[in-house]
Order: C-alpha cells, then sequence, then structure tokens
C-alpha cells in the first residue's frame, strides 16, 4: 500500500467493483456507501444519499445492514477481501523479492485511485471517538498486517535457507513492524498532502528495492541451478 500525487491519480473516479460486478441490491449500496467514504468521508456520509446514489429505497440499506458502522465496516471488509486476496496471489507468486516490492508500489498506487487509501484512513481517524467501530475496525487492519509478517517471514526463511544471515535483532517481527507502519504512515502525508515528505517516502521506497535487488543477486548467485530450471 508509492503515490504520485499528480492530476490523473486523484481525479479518477473511487470504485469498489468492476462496472459488471456490482448488480444485485446489496453490491450497488456498497459501491455507493464506499465512492460517498472515498469522496466525502465518514463524518458527511449520509444513508439517504447512498440510498440515492444506489437507486434503492433507504429502508433496503437497514434491511441489509442495519447501521451505519455496520455499512462501513461490510464495505471495509469487501475491499479487504480483494485486497487481502491479491497481496497473497502477489507474494506467493515466482519472482524475486525486489519483483514484488516493485508491485507492491505498484498496488499501492492502484489504492490510492480508487480510493481505498482514504476510506481506510477515514474509517481509522473515526474509531478514534467510536470504541464500537473502532473494535470493528482493528482486526481488519491486523490481517493486512499479518500478510506482511508472513511474506516476511517468508523471504527471512529464503535468505537464511540460501546461507544469507541477518544479524540479531533483525529478524522478520521487526522487519515487517518497520515495513507495515511505514506504509500506513505513508499513506496518510500521500493524503493530506507534503510534497517533501512524499519526496522522502519514495527516496526510502527506491532504496528498499535496491537492497532487495542485492539480496536476490545474492540468494540467484548460491543458486542458479535452481534459477535456471525454474525459468
Amino acid at each position: 500500500m508509492e503515490a504520485t500525487q499528480d492530476k490523473s491519480v486523484k481525479d479518477l473516479e473511487p470504485r469498489l467493483f468492476d462496472e459488471a460486478e456490482a448488480g444485485d441490491t446489496k453490491g450497488k449500496i456498497l459501491e455507493a456507501a464506499f465512492r460517498r467514504l472515498a469522496r466525502e468521508g465518514y463524518a458527511a456520509l449520509s444513508m439517504r444519499e447512498i440510498a440515492r446514489d444506489a437507486g434503492v429505497n433507504h429502508a433496503l440499506i437497514n434491511y441489509h445492514f442495519r447501521s451505519k458502522d455496520q455499512l462501513v465496516i461490510a464495505v471495509l471488509d469487501e475491499a479487504n477481501r480483494q485486497l487481502l486476496e491479491r497481496q497473497k496471489r502477489m507474494y506467493g507468486a515466482p519472482g524475486g523479492f525486489a519483483k514484488k516490492w516493485a508491485q507492491a508500489r505498484r498496488f499501492y498506487r492502484s489504492d490510492l485511485a480508487s480510493g481505498f487509501v482514504r476510506m481506510q484512513a477515514e474509517l481509522w481517524a473515526a474509531s478514534l471517538s467510536d470504541a464500537g467501530l473502532r473494535e470493528k475496525f482493528l482486526p481488519r487492519l491486523t490481517a493486512w498486517k499479518e500478510v506482511v509478517r508472513g511474506a516476511v517471514r517468508d523471504a527471512v526463511a529464503t535468505l537464511a535457507a540460501n546461507g544469507v544471515k541477518l544479524p540479531p535483532p533483525f529478524d522478520a517481527e521487526v522487519i515487517a513492524c518497520w515495513i507495515s507502519e511505514f506504509w500506513l504512515g505513508m499513506e496518510f502525508v500521500d493524503l493530506i498532502g507534503g510534497a517533501e515528505e512524499q519526496r522522502r517516502h519514495r527516496g526510502a521506497l527506491d532504496a528498499m528495492e535496491r537492497l532487495l535487488e542485492q539480496l536476490d543477486a545474492r540468494v540467484q548467485k548460491k543458486v542458479p541451478g535452481r534459477r535456471r530450471r525454474k525459468k
């Protein structure tokens, strides 16, 4: 989850589903709620406006989701489901660490454009003063962090198996914490603006990619035969 704050990214219409996917009533409501969250935020969210955008009766939102918080958590769950499935496929696919890091950066630009990053930040902010929402929001955020931890554990284990051992205390848990917390902080900067901080973040992302390229090269040098067979 790297951002470019150019006009082409910021002006894209937020979407939760592809056009062909939000066909039933619940899908239309989720799509409309996601767009409102991404454009206007949690505080301004109106159930009646969501119903109007979705082209459904207001009572149907209460029937399917019962409350505003239930609706926004359902939106978050659908967005999270798509994001986590995508991340797991990417981390599980063949390829070096640098390639996957570069792909994660492309995914992040897409998530900014889709409105997902804004929506998640809105719910995070709203949960600070809403204990009920916070209780539902935190496990969803933790699920993404666990995917990051799993990917880092696999990467560290691969390095160790090929003779590249990190010195303590730099284990998978520490590295995963750095990555996930850096990424979340970067998201807030990208949402509120700050060209100088954005430049620093891009430099940090570039530096990590170069480091991973070096590690990939070391692993490939250790097992050249196995690398050739995978191609």
